[in-house]
């Protein structure tokens, strides 16, 4: 099941750890002059628009997935839209909270100029993570989300149904976009030639179609 949830980003001052890091990535030794780095909000255990979460084993295993995974705009599959790349991962915990932070790079060059001004100016912020799920479970019973009577986002007994999603298989990008599933996802505040591929084509064709099976158990 193909999943694209959407967050939010923040630059980050790069340290000598997360250069090394970085530098496990290039082709030659980058020094914190040559990079631009910044954390992304990526997704969390909170319910979203669509009535899905990710649970906290999810986010634990798409950490994992995440890390040298690219960073694009809308999602599309192209090598012209290849913009940062992600270096470091952590599931950060507040309270019942949980999300997935991501630290993606990308060069200080001419090229990339207006994208880190509008990153800092706060107008690139949104994003939304590509990713495939094996398994959604309905909250009401736990049951494979289909498989049951129960719809998401309508309440039984007072409590509302949402599909939790877990067992993550792949993940693909982190794309900036311009209306977030998840809302808080995006970037974070920090103190100190080819044809185009598009998710909106065959691939976006095929995952609904995965979806709607799991949903309806077709």
């Amino acid at each position: 099941m193909y999943q694209i949830k959407r967050f939010s980003t923040t630059q980050k001052v790069a340290s000598e750890a997360d250069l090394g890091r970085i530098n496990e990535f290039s082709r030659r030794e980058l020094t914190a002059e040559d990079i631009y780095t910044f954390s992304i909000r990526a997704c969390d255990n909170l319910p979203d628009r669509d009535y899905e979460r990710f649970t906290e084993d999810c986010l634990k295993e798409l950490a994992v997935l995440f890390v040298g995974k690219t960073v694009l705009f809308d999602h599309c599959w192209s090598a012209t839209m290849q913009t940062a790349r992600v270096y470091a991962s952590e599931v950060v915990t507040e309270g019942k909270e949980a999300y997935l932070r991501l630290d993606a790079y990308m060069l200080k060059n001419d090229q990339n100029a207006s994208i880190i001004e509008a990153i800092d100016g706060g107008i690139l912020k949104e994003v939304s993570v590509g990713c495939a799920i094996k398994t959604a479970r309905c909250s009401i019973c736990g049951e494979l989300y289909g498989s049951c009577e129960h719809r998401k986002g309508q309440p039984y007994d007072d409590e509302m149904c949402i599909v939790e999603l877990s067992e993550p298989t792949d993940a693909y990008e982190v794309s900036f976009v311009a209306v977030p599933a998840q809302p808080k996802a995006g970037v974070q505040k920090s103190a100190d030639g080819t044809e185009t591929m598009s998710i909106n084509d065959v691939d976006r064709a095929k995952a609904q179609i995965a979806i709607e099976k799991l949903r309806y158990g077709g």
